[in-house]
C-alpha cells in the first residue's frame, strides 16, 4: 500500500493493486473485500459503480447533465445486492442529497457506509 498526498477533507490518496484510492480507509476496505470475495462470503465485487439518478434533459434551449451517484463498491452478498461508500467525518449536502436519492430510485439495494 502506497500513499500521496492530502486533499481537502484531511484525507491522501493510497494506491492498492495499482488502483488509487481517495483515502486509506477506501483502500483498507479494499483490500478486506478482496478477501472476503476470495473466502466466498461476497462475490460479484465492482469499483466506483455509477447509478444515474435523474437522466439528462433540455428545458427551455439549456442542457442539464444527468445527476449521478459513484459509489465505493458494489458486490453481491447472500443474493442481494449491497452498494458500500467509505464516508469518514466529511459527509456534505451534496453527498446526503444524492444518497437520499439513490434510496429512493433504487430500494432494493443494501446501502452501506463503513
Amino acid at each position: 500500500m502506497r500513499t500521496a498526498r492530502y486533499n481537502k477533507f484531511g484525507n491522501h490518496k493510497t494506491e492498492v493493486d495499482g488502483i488509487v484510492f481517495d483515502s486509506s480507509r477506501e483502500a483498507k476496505r479494499y483490500i478486506e473485500l478482496k478477501l472476503l470475495q476470495r473466502g466466498g462470503a461476497i462475490s460479484g465485487l465492482e469499483l466506483q459503480p455509477v447509478f444515474v439518478l435523474q437522466e439528462p434533459f433540455e428545458h427551455g434551449g439549456i442542457k442539464y447533465r444527468a445527476i449521478k451517484y459513484i459509489a465505493d463498491f458494489q458486490y453481491i452478498e447472500q443474493n442481494k445486492t449491497v452498494v458500500e461508500d467509505s464516508k469518514g467525518y466529511s459527509k456534505i449536502k451534496e453527498y446526503l442529497i444524492k444518497k437520499k436519492m439513490l434510496l429512493y430510485k433504487y430500494p432494493d439495494i443494501n446501502f452501506v457506509e463503513s
